[in-house]
């Protein structure tokens, strides 16, 4: 027979892991955003000093040096910035989930149980 309480009580038990995951993801997402508006002004900055330095170069060779070596640093920087971006994203997915994990494995154990009865 259906119970309305035991009812209620899953339907609240559900709405606090969603909650929860929801509000893991939106911290995760604020946290990646907050990163790359930072990553993105520091590449500005970075770029604007650069194109400086290149007004000021005294040759060509001068120029070409500088050029090179702004250019190993920022792609050095930009596979940094996205590898930690892609950690955040990694961890984001990690802590969406682990709200999910208790519910999952009871309704798991009580599949087992019942496949093996």
């Amino acid at each position: 027979m259906f119970n309305f309480d035991d009812a209620n009580k899953k339907s609240k038990e559900a709405i606090d892991v969603a909650v929860k995951s929801y509000s893991a993801l939106t911290k995760g997402f604020q946290a990646i955003a907050t990163e790359a508006a930072d990553y993105s002004k520091k590449s500005f900055e970075d770029g604007m000093a650069h194109f400086e330095k290149l007004t000021n170069a005294k040759s060509v060779e001068a120029a070409f040096e500088l050029q090179t070596n702004y250019l190993k640093a920022s792609y050095e920087g930009f596979v940094a910035e996205a590898t930690k971006i892609g950690e955040m994203y990694a961890d984001l997915a990690k802590d969406a989930y682990k709200p999910y994990e208790v519910p999952v494995a009871k309704a798991t154990a009580a599949a087992k149980s019942a496949a093996a009865a």
